[in-house]
This record gives C-alpha cells, sequence and structure tokens, in this order.
C-alpha cells in the first residue's frame, strides 16, 4: 500500500469509533442512497463506480439529474441554496441526523463566494472534493488492499494512532455502516454512510488533543505535538508554535512567582530552615521589593523560542531518521523521538537554564542584568558552569516525558471510548483536567533530579558550598534530609499547575484567533 494512502487515516474511523450506537446508525446509509440514486447506493462523483474498483459509469446528465435530486430534497426553503438550517432539517428527513456544527462544517468548507451558503455548483464541487477524500480513508484503511474493510483493519489503524479498541468495538463500528450482513464495509457502504459528513483525510485526533503546543508548566519536556499534513502544507504549523510561544510567555510570567519560591525553597530550605510558602514571599519582598518576585523570569520567557525551536526541528529530523512514513507515530515512537529531541534542544539551551537559577537566587544589586550574570560567571567561574547539573537535567527527561505522555494518553483513550459520542473534541475542561493530571504526574516523577540539578547549578552562589556530584548530592540530601528532602519545593511547584495550564490555554486559543489559525 503506498504511503500517501496510510498516511491518511482520517476522523470517519474515529467518528465510527466515537459512536458506539450499535445499529441505529446503520439505518443512516439507506434513505441517502436512495435519495441521490433511487438504488443502494450513491453515484461515484469521479465518473467512476460505486465499488473500489471501478464497475459501472454513470452519465453525466444521469448523475447530474440524481445529485439536482438531493439538492431539490435539502433545499428545505425553496430558495435556490443549501444553508446552514435547510442541511439540518433536509438531512434529518434523510435519516442523517448532524449537529449544527457538523452542518456548518460542510457549509464553510463549500462555500466558495463566502455568502454563507452553497447553491447547487458549489454542493456539487463540495461533494467531488469530499468523495475523493474519502476514498484516501478507505485506502488507508483498507490494508489488505481486498476492497473491503474488516475489524482487524480498524483495530490496527487505530492502535497506529494511540487508540486501543477492542474487535468487539470495531464489529459494532462495521455494523453501523454494513448494509448486507456480511461484517465486512466496502466502498459503497463507506461512501454511503460518510458522504455527508464534515470529516477530512487527517485525523481529528491530532486537531483536539494537542498537549505540548497548547499547556506551559514551565518545563519544556513533553513530547513535541504532531502535526497533520495539512497543517504543514498550509503554514499553520509555525502558527501553533508561536501561539503556544505566546501562551508559554504570558503562563509564566503570571506564575513567576512561584517559581522563584519554588527555587529558593529547593536550594535553601532544609530541616534547620524550614521555609514555609507564606514565609517565603515575605521574606522575598523584604529583600527586595514586590518586584523581585518576578527575578529569573526574564530568562525563562526569553528561552521558550530557542528551545521551541530546536525541539520542533529535531523531533521531525528524528522522525526522518526512524525511517517512518507515516503522518502519526505510534506511542514508543514518539516517545523516543520526543526524547532525543527534548535532549537536543535542552543541551543548547542549558546555559540559559543555569543563567535562570542564578538570576532567580539573586540579591539584590548582585547583578545588573542577564549579561553582567553571564560575564560575572564565565570570569569566575569558567564555561562548564553554565552545565552544571547537565546529567539529571538529561535524566529527568525520560521520566517526566514518558510518564506524560503515558498518562496524556491513558486518560484521552478512557475519554474517546466511554465518552466520546459524535467528536473526537473533548472540550475545554476535559482537555484542560488531561493536561493538569499529565504534567503533575510527569514533574512528581522527576522532580528529585529536577531538585539536585537545581542545587547544582545554584552552587556558586551559595556561600561556603562544596563542589559535588550528582550522586554525592543525592547521598547527602537522603542522609541529612530523607526522602522528604528531595521534594522540597513541590508545593509552590503544583500550585502553579492549574493556573499555568489555564493561562496557556486561554492565551493559546486568543493568540491563534490573532494569527488566523482555523479552528475545528
Amino acid at each position: 500500500m503506498p504511503a500517501s494512502a496510510r498516511r491518511s487515516l482520517a476522523s470517519p474511523v474515529v467518528n465510527g469509533v466515537l459512536c458506539q450506537c450499535g445499529g441505529a446508525a446503520a439505518a443512516t446509509a439507506t434513505p441517502l442512497s436512495a435519495a441521490v440514486a433511487g438504488a443502494p447506493a450513491i453515484p461515484a462523483l469521479d465518473g467512476s463506480g460505486g465499488s473500489s474498483p471501478p464497475a459501472s459509469f454513470a452519465s453525466p446528465p444521469e448523475q447530474e439529474r440524481r445529485l439536482r435530486s438531493l439538492f431539490l430534497q435539502l433545499d428545505v426553503n425553496r430558495d435556490g441554496a443549501l444553508c446552514v438550517h435547510d442541511l439540518l432539517i433536509g438531512l434529518q428527513r434523510l435519516g442523517l441526523q448532524r449537529s449544527e456544527r457538523d452542518v456548518w462544517k460542510i457549509v464553510k468548507a463549500g462555500d466558495k463566494d463566502l455568502d454563507g451558503q452553497l447553491d447547487f455548483e458549489e454542493f456539487v464541487h463540495y461533494l467531488q472534493d469530499h468523495e475523493k477524500k474519502l476514498r484516501l480513508v478507505f485506502k488507508s484503511l483498507d490494508k489488505k488492499n481486498d476492497g473491503c474493510i474488516d475489524a482487524q483493519e480498524i483495530v490496527q489503524s487505530l492502535r497506529d494512532l494511540g487508540v486501543k479498541i477492542s474487535e468487539q468495538q470495531a464489529e459494532r463500528i462495521l455494523k453501523s455502516m454494513d448494509k448486507n450482513g456480511t461484517m465486512t464495509i466496502d466502498w459503497n457502504e463507506w461512501r454511503d454512510y460518510h458522504l455527508l459528513h464534515p470529516v477530512e483525510n487527517i485525523p481529528e485526533i491530532i486537531l483536539y488533543w494537542k498537549h505540548s503546543t497548547i499547556f506551559d508548566v514551565g518545563e519544556n519536556l513533553t513530547v513535541p505535538d504532531e502535526f497533520t499534513v495539512e497543517e504543514r502544507q498550509t503554514g499553520m504549523w509555525w502558527r501553533h508554535l508561536v501561539a503556544g510561544g505566546g501562551a508559554g510567555a504570558v503562563s509564566r510570567t503570571c506564575t513567576a512567582p512561584l517559581d522563584r519560591l519554588k527555587v529558593l525553597m529547593q536550594v535553601h530550605a532544609s530541616r534547620s530552615n524550614n521555609m514555609c510558602i507564606v514565609g517565603g514571599f515575605t521574606q522575598m519582598i523584604r529583600e527586595g521589593g514586590t518586584r523581585s518576585l518576578w527575578r529569573g523570569n526574564g530568562i525563562n520567557v526569553l528561552k521558550i523560542a530557542p528551545e521551541s525551536a530546536i525541539k520542533f526541528m529535531a523531533y521531525e529530523q528524528i522522525k526522518r531518521f526512524i525511517g517512518t512514513d507515516q503522518e502519526v507515530l505510534r506511542i514508543h515512537e514518539r516517545l523516543v523521538a520526543g526524547s532525543l529531541a527534548g535532549a537536543i534542544a535542552q543541551s543548547s539551551i542549558y546555559p540559559m537554564e543555569v543563567l535562570k537559577t542564578r538570576m532567580a537566587l539573586r540579591k539584590t544589586g548582585q547583578y545588573s542584568g542577564m549579561l553582567h550574570c553571564a560575564k560575572n560567571i564565565l570570569t569566575k567561574e569558567g564555561m562548564g558552569a553554565f552545565y552544571k547539573g547537565y546529567i539529571p537535567n538529561m535524566l529527568g527527561i525520560i521520566p517526566y516525558a514518558g510518564i506524560d505522555l503515558a498518562v496524556y494518553e491513558t486518560l484521552k483513550n478512557s475519554w474517546l471510548q466511554h465518552y466520546a459520542v459524535n467528536s473526537a473534541d473533548p472540550g475545554v475542561f476535559v482537555l484542560l483536567a488531561c493536561g493538569t493530571i499529565s504534567s503533575t504526574c510527569g514533574q512528581l516523577a522527576s522532580y528529585p533530579l529536577a531538585l539536585v540539578r537545581t542545587r547544582m547549578q545554584a552552587q556558586a552562589s551559595v556561600e561556603g558550598a562544596p563542589q559535588v556530584t550528582m550522586r554525592s548530592l543525592f547521598k547527602h540530601i537522603l542522609k541529612t534530609e530523607g526522602a522528604f528532602g528531595l521534594y522540597r519545593g513541590l508545593a509552590p511547584n503544583f500550585m502553579k499547575v492549574i493556573p499555568a495550564v489555564s493561562i496557556s490555554y486561554v492565551v493559546y486559543e486568543n493568540l491563534k484567533m490573532t494569527l488566523g489559525v482555523q479552528s475545528r
């Protein structure tokens, strides 16, 4: 099977998985077929027959007559054009239940003159274009290349997307489209069922369940999001990245006081110096005023752009190196590619991480700015100081990215299987909840390594601190403070997760609109 076909797994499949309405949906194809062709199958709009290998050919006049008949049945108010209201009522009369959002997608996709409705030419053009996409999706599912889709092919195709379903669930999907009781779907049945459903030749799961691009909790260690072929071709991918970067900048700035408190507690808190949240904020304000709460935020925001860009480019190159030609990587491939891309990005901008820690820990008047701080470190400690804590930082990528991805995918699959009905769109609250829980679990798993990294970065800023290795620092903390000592600063770190995720999502959505990214 060609690569383009394998890449074309799309939302008709996803919607079939999500809509577990059993046999009720099976009846929806027949009225539409009859309306268009007066026969069990809709005529192919590209001039070929209804089956996967071309069979019968409908003459252009006959094809136009059938499409005109369908158009007239859908044109409820008889004004020669199909608006959202016409399609809602008309499709309902034909036995097809579509939401207003779905119908609006159909109108928007076919409306060439932007008058908010479809005339006959636009309607025919939409159906022709739509059928081409449906044919690509059908071919991508037909892994045996026998002109039919069976339950095993649906299970395998969705597994490639990271969505696990049982063979019984796949059989339920088949029953909803199978009109002749063969428990397989041929091209006629597939097209009849989906022809007036607003689907595309890309997975809706990718579109609705973006994770790393949307949520910024201050640690950019998550596995990068996948971008669809359409998003790459239209240039939407860089708009998503810009929107994500802007959202991260606002989110980090709003939660910067909690982030600085976390750093102070990681470095200075101990059994003898038990720093609490209120006491920490009081100490910061007393020492440097309210503005001191944002120390280190400037460099933390500046590093978003280079880190995101390097990570994205590295991720794409690693995908090519892996040798996959699929649009959607499997979960283990995403983890490997994402972790390696994260390691490359972190290696490239790691001196900025050290600067962020030093700037957050500085006392009033110690440095005039970021450049002064960098120059001071280079002069007094040498170039090696910019890579202190590098090893625990690299080791922390795998547990953070792995657990974050695993938890997010588990929650996503659970929602898709149990609660999704007509769309892969989870809604704002489900998306925020999944992002918050997965980020929290990822941070919890990698937190001890993050604490050791921060203490190693801060060595020179703490007077009399010995130069220690990662191993010796772990032993020292466990010996003097116990296991609890590895989680100093965890409270303010968790306190910032919910506001950080919420703020970054809201800003991301608004920036998407400003940049002209289409909402689906």
